[in-house]
């Protein structure tokens, strides 16, 4: 287990690295792309772009489980069934991603016609956008067998690496978009498509030439594709309400208010996508040693792992989602040269969904490490889908326009309360262990950070330099607090022995 958090700790670094890179890009390239389409076309192209995801939903209920069944093979240590599961999952997605472009052609254009509130002059402009978001989709289907199978590796690094390149081009793009003087929001498009076609190109040519296991087979295994298929199908209600939750949540808002609050929702989710990449590059890292536990038996070892890796996963957001909180309307005022009307609540909201969020993962993923996803998938996904009509009929009702939100922070409250219930049957995970582990360490921290950083930022005035300073302020007591509160004794004795034989080594 020592090299297993060796190794976690040298992914999340270069997952971290990664992270860092795509939000300075993301936040940099959003602010100039808001400028230069304006407010309108910008919430177009985020409606248009969400819509798409929502017609995505079962590539995201199939990313999951190819994950799962190539780590779960490599745990098993069974060469042949690792290269049968890879080719299997390759037709899979292939024919998924067909089978979403006569989706987008069919009912995904009805509604376009017909149902989203798009102003006349920009129509023709959001239809080209949407067929590259189509396209683009397209090829992020396909390309999930090939990304599952370096994660599944756990080669980190070639993330790390591919995001400078990544990064480079989004900020070609922007400069493009800045220089050609054709419809922007066009344009716009076409280079997105040509930037995620590229990416996806590499990563394909790198795990083709790394991974023998990649080199595609004829053979076709119909048992396999039994397996996977009954996976996928029991997680598509609880992938299909995450999205609901979501994106359907961008449709509402523009069936009742139009496209500037797409605008203000698109921007809350840049700053809420931003900082989950922290956690998404933990959750990254330690997915495929859950899967890997529990392929080798190793239960107790797993559960003592979740006790632990959801109480981080939850606190290394905490950390960055604090000062920006308690400081939020200097941070988009800095960042931002137009804030369209509601950004600010539905950004605090959204950052509180994403902390549940963070909580929940580690645990959907020791659900799904175990195959038996029925249970937790039928509960979670009503659960979930019932977000969108009691969405609606708040709004109908003249509730107000953040109403969505608070019902998703709702739901996922009950959501924690199953993952936890379906954990103790699948592999006798102990809530009181759990609660002692993990929950009070979290409460404890929160309380005394959030009391002592408020009353500190109420002192300081929104400069550039006070600001910086309450960062590393809070930065600083947030990180005194999780070493001697969210750190066990055990942990803490093993990090200052790793310092210790360091520090020798270097003198020597």
């Amino acid at each position: 287990m020592t090299q297993n958090y060796k190794r976690i700790a040298k992914n999340t670094l270069f997952l971290y690295f990664r992270m860092i890179i795509i939000m300075a890009v993301s936040f940099y390239t959003v602010r100039v792309v808001l400028d230069t389409l304006g407010v309108t076309d910008f919430g177009l192209y985020n409606l248009v772009a969400s819509f798409v995801l929502l017609m995505a939903v079962l590539n995201n209920t199939l990313t999951g489980g190819t994950q799962r069944f190539l780590t779960f093979e490599i745990g098993k240590d069974d060469f042949v069934r690792l290269k049968q599961t890879f080719s299997t999952a390759l037709v899979i997605h292939i024919a998924l991603a067909f089978f979403i472009l006569f989706l987008g052609e069919t009912i995904g254009l009805w509604l376009l016609y017909e149902k989203m509130n798009i102003p006349a002059e920009r129509f023709d402009a959001a239809f080209w956008v949407y067929q590259f978001a189509i396209a683009s989709t397209m090829v992020t289907v396909m390309q999930v067998p090939y990304n599952a199978l370096i994660i599944a590796h756990e080669r980190m690094y070639i993330f790390a690496y591919v995001s400078i390149v990544e990064a480079i081009l989004k900020l070609l793009v922007v400069y493009l978009l800045l220089v050609i003087s054709f419809d922007k929001l066009i344009i716009y498009g076409i280079l997105m498509f040509m930037v995620s076609l590229t990416i996806a190109s590499y990563y394909r040519i790198h795990v083709i030439r790394n991974y023998e296991e990649s080199h595609f087979s004829l053979s076709f295994d119909k048992e396999m594709v039994k397996s996977m298929l009954q996976f996928s199908g029991w997680n598509l209600f609880g992938t299909l309400g995450a999205l609901l939750s979501s994106h359907g949540v961008s449709l509402l808002l523009n069936l009742y208010f139009g496209p500037i609050a797409n605008a203000a929702h698109a921007i809350s989710m840049q700053v809420s996508n931003g900082l989950n990449q922290f956690v998404n590059s933990f959750q990254t890292a330690i997915t495929p040693q859950i899967t890997k536990l529990y392929a080798s038996n190793k239960i107790d070892e797993l559960n003592n792992f979740l006790y632990q890796n959801t109480k981080y996963a939850f606190l290394l957001l905490w950390i960055i989602v604090l000062p920006i909180v308690l400081k939020l309307d200097y941070v988009l005022s800095v960042w931002l040269t137009q804030i369209p009307q509601n950004t600010i609540i539905f950004t605090k909201l959204l950052m509180i969904y994403g902390l549940m969020s963070s909580f929940i993962r580690p645990m959907v993923m020791a659900i799904q490490a175990t195959g038996k996803v029925k249970g937790i998938q039928m509960s979670a996904g009503i659960l979930l889908i019932l977000i969108l009509p009691i969405s609606w009929v708040l709004l109908e009702n003249n509730f107000p326009i953040y109403s969505p939100f608070v019902v998703m922070l709702c739901m996922w409250i009950f959501h924690i309360l199953l993952e936890i219930f379906f954990l103790k049957r699948l592999i006798n995970f102990s809530a009181i262990s759990f609660l002692r582990l993990s929950v009070i360490p979290i409460i404890i921290i929160i309380g005394i950070s959030l009391l002592s950083l408020n009353y500190l930022s109420c002192m300081l005035e929104n400069t550039i330099y006070q600001m910086l300073l309450f960062f590393v302020v809070s930065i600083f007591v947030n990180s005194v607090l999780i070493y001697f509160i969210g750190i066990d004794l055990h942990t803490r004795q093993k990090m200052k022995l790793m310092l210790v034989n360091k520090y020798k080594q270097q003198r020597k």
